[in-house]
C-alpha cells in the first residue's frame, strides 16, 4: 500500500548518480529525519514502513519520501522488498538510526560517478562501509564497534539481501569494494531496550540455526563467549574503548553465550518429542 508519492522532487547534488535510498521503518520518528537528510544527493527515498504508531510516516512524507506500508516479513525479506519497490537499479540501505559521514557521502558520489563515466565490466557490484556505533554515549573505535564492515550501497540487478530474519546481509554476484569514511550508528536505544533487541535477536538465531539442523555442545556453548571476548577486547583493542566498550563486548559475549544454550534447548525438546 503506497501512502503517497513525494510531495515536491528533493533537493540533491547529482542527479546523474540515479541513487535510491531504502530504509524500512517502525517507530523511527526520533531518528529518521537526520538518516534521510544525510543522503541530499539520492534521487529518491523509499520508505517501507511495517506500522508505525508515531511521527515516522509524516517525516519521511516531509523528506519527499515514497512511503509503502508493508506488514513485517523479517529483516532480510523486508528490505529485499524494499529495493524492489526502488526506481534505480542502485541502491543505499539504511536502518533509520544511521547516517552518512561528510566523508562516506563524498566516497559514494565518487563511486557512482565512476560508474555512470566508465560503464565498464571489472567495477565493483557493491560497496561496503565502516560502521561505527555509538554506545551508553561514546562512539566506539574498537573491538566489535569499530570498523563493523557492512555492504549497503548495490547494483540490485547483482546483489540483494540474504533473506535471513535477523543478522541479514548483503549478497553480492561480482567484486565488493570499501569506501572511506564512516556509516554512523547513532541508536539512541536506552541499555534496557538494547539487551531486550539482544534477547530477540538470540531467538532468532537459535530458531534459524536448529531449522538448518545445527547442533552445538556444551564446550561451545562455554569457550565461544571466551573465545569473542578474547578477540575483541585485547585483540581487537576494545579496552580502549573504556567501559562503554567493556560493556559493549561483554554484552556480545553473553549474546554468543544465550544463542548456543538456546539452540541447545531446542535440540534437546525435539529429541525428547
Amino acid at each position: 500500500m503506497i501512502l503517497g508519492a513525494a510531495r515536491e522532487p528533493r533537493s540533491r547534488l547529482d542527479m546523474t548518480t540515479a541513487l535510491s535510498l531504502c530504509v524500512i521503518t517502525r517507530d523511527a520518528a526520533a531518528e529518521l529525519a537526520a538518516c534521510l537528510a544525510s543522503v541530499p544527493f539520492a534521487a529518491e527515498i523509499v520508505v517501507v514502513d511495517s506500522g508505525s504508531f508515531d511521527d515516522t510516516v509524516e517525516i519521511a512524507h516531509r523528506h519527499g519520501a515514497r512511503v509503502i506500508l508493508k506488514p513485517w516479513l523479517g529483516f532480510g525479506p523486508q528490505k529485499n522488498f524494499a529495493i524492489t519497490q526502488a526506481s534505480h537499479d542502485w541502491v543505499i540501505c539504511l536502518d533509520a538510526d544511521e547516517r552518512l559521514s561528510p566523508e562516506l557521502a563524498v566516497s559514494m558520489q565518487r563511486a557512482l560517478e565512476a560508474h555512470r563515466e566508465q560503464e565498464a565490466k571489472g567495477l565493483p557490484t557493491a560497496y561496503a562501509m565502516a560502521r561505527r556505533n555509538r554506545f551508553l554515549g561514546r562512539w566506539l573505535a574498537h573491538g566489535e564497534g569499530y570498523p563493523d564492515w557492512n555492504t549497503r550501497l548495490f547494483d540490485r540487478r547483482r546483489a540483494r539481501w540474504s533473506e535471513d530474519a535477523v543478522h541479514e546481509r548483503v549478497v553480492a554476484q561480482g567484486p565488493v569494494a570499501r569506501l572511506h569514511g564512516d556509516l554512523l550508528h547513532a541508536s539512541a536505544e536506552s541499555l534496557e531496550h538494547y539487551l531486550d533487541k539482544q534477547n530477540r535477536y538470540t531467538t532468532l538465531q537459535a530458531q534459524a540455526m536448529h531449522a538448518r539442523g545445527e547442533r552445538t555442545s556444551a564446550a561451545r556453548i562455554v569457550l565461544s563467549p571466551l573465545v569473542r571476548f578474547i578477540r575483541f577486547y585485547f585483540f581487537r583493542l576494545g579496552w580502549l574503548d573504556g567501559l562503554p566498550g567493556l560493556v559493549h563486548i561483554a554484552i556480545g559475549c553473553g549474546a554468543s553465550f544465550i544463542k548456543y544454550a538456546k539452540l541447545r534447548e531446542q535440540n534437546a525438546r525435539k529429541r525428547a518429542s
